[in-house]
């Protein structure tokens, strides 16, 4: 079970890091979120501490995997919608 949670974890930071290494440094700007870097920054520290959590490294292992998972379900949540340049449906 604990493998299953740090896989999903891992691949939900991921894509949230190749989802954001794309997009226009502009967008960011534009639509009032933080800079390009930041949440490069961000989704790329969110792989790290989910790696560490698979890994095992320190008893912090499980805090690691689903902190690195709400980093970086925040940027897709939040983010990514609004820098993709696509209109809302609603």
């Amino acid at each position: 079970m604990h493998i299953v949670l740090a896989v999903a974890c891992i691949v939900l930071a991921v894509v949230a890091l190749v989802k954001c290494l794309p997009k226009n440094a502009d967008m960011f700007f534009v639509q009032n979120k933080r800079t390009k870097g930041f949440w490069t920054g961000m989704t790329g520290g969110a792989v790290v501490l989910t790696l560490i959590g698979f890994l095992g490294i320190g008893p912090f292992g499980l805090l690691f995997l689903l902190a690195g998972a709400c980093m970086a379900s925040v940027y897709l949540a939040d983010v990514n919608p609004a820098v993709s340049g696509k209109p809302d449906s609603f």
